[in-house]
């Protein structure tokens, strides 16, 4: 699968998509892989594949620390993939399970955020070698919980993602943005881990919906590989995380996921209504990004200019950096400068 980000962490979900002692599959990357939870609370995930027939062991059930396929039962630790068990086999079999192996993938927690560790190295199964990404009140139980699937690249959804540009043409709402809402922006960037960030900032006077939180907003924008972009909003001493992960599942298939994690006890009031609205920033997205497809199949040459699509080049440059620092096993060198951005929005 060209394009993908390897080495890295990836969202996997969060903890309340496994039911205890559930399976759950998800796509990442080109690969199926089986999410569980174990008896003992503790999570795994191995490719949801198993390598008998094909059947997947997420329709399957957990026996004992084993996950064990629906079609013919064979049994796999989920600790290394190796094969316990062929209920089919005779007691004078020459075939030696446990040299079967299943590959797995390591998987972390940070909060009620799962990760999964996605390595260029099919066979790797060590530890990783640096955490997955936390962010704060993570710890609390998401009040606002959405996702949807665009049928487009990753690479496409990403840049779609941080387009400061788009948004009084395809969100456009009385609450939100408006064409005749457009004026001159300027906003401080600068590096940081994996990624870059529009610094603490107030937000501007056509983005209404920030007024609902009283008092005087503050906000700042982070993105990090693979495609983390994460919005901080201190009120005072509240604040509101808003949480996206957009996660390839194959070359023409993207999943955006996002959470909103807060204290402030007015933004939990207004959820459900919020949840409304950022319910439809994503459909209007993927109406767009369908949109968009129309002219994409006929391949032609895409245009980026200054300083409107100057986040989608770094983005382009921060995976080739990583992917060089991958090859070559030199430390990555964040590619991104501070300086500031303006454009028309």
């Amino acid at each position: 699968m060209s394009g993908f980000v390897h080495d890295i962490w990836y969202f996997a979900g969060i903890k309340s998509d496994l039911p205890a002692s559930g399976l759950k599959r998800v796509i990442i990357a080109g690969e199926p892989i089986c999410l569980g939870r174990r008896e003992d609370g503790t999570y795994f995930a191995i490719r949801d594949i198993c390598p008998h027939r094909a059947a997947p062991f997420s329709a399957g059930c957990l026996k004992g620390g084993t996950v064990e396929c629906p079609y013919h039962g064979w049994r796999f630790d989920t600790d290394d993939g190796r094969c316990t068990d062929i209920p089919a086999l005779t007691a004078d079999s020459i075939v030696e399970p446990d040299r079967i192996r299943v590959r797995t993938f390591p998987i972390a927690q940070t909060g009620h955020i799962l990760w999964v560790w996605f390595s260029s190295d099919k066979r790797f199964q060590g530890e990783p070698p640096f955490p997955p990404p936390a962010f704060p009140l993570t710890e609390t139980k998401p009040i606002i919980d959405d996702g949807v699937k665009l049928n487009c690249h990753v690479d496409h959804a990403v840049i779609g993602l941080m387009d400061p540009a788009h948004g009084p043409y395809v969100h456009k709402q009385w609450w939100w943005r408006s064409e005749a809402s457009i004026h001159e922006k300027a906003k401080a960037f600068e590096p940081r881990e994996r990624g870059f960030a529009m610094a603490a900032h107030s937000p501007s006077s056509n983005s209404a919906a920030y007024k609902l939180l009283g008092g005087k907003p503050v906000t700042e924008i982070t993105f990090q590989l693979p495609g983390i972009r994460t919005e901080h909003i201190t009120v005072g001493d509240k604040t509101v995380l808003s949480f996206t992960a957009v996660t390839p599942e194959d070359e023409g298939h993207t999943r955006i996921r996002q959470l909103f994690f807060s204290d402030h006890g007015l933004f939990r009031l207004l959820s459900p209504v919020l949840a409304r609205g950022a319910k439809a920033f994503l459909r209007q997205d993927a109406d767009m990004v369908d949109l968009q497809a129309q002219g994409l199949r006929f391949d032609p040459n895409l245009m980026l200019i200054e300083d409107a699509d100057t986040q989608a080049k770094w983005y382009h440059q921060l995976k080739l950096a990583w992917a060089k620092a991958q090859e070559s096993g030199e430390p990555f060198v964040n590619p991104v400068k501070a300086r500031t951005l303006r454009w028309r929005s």
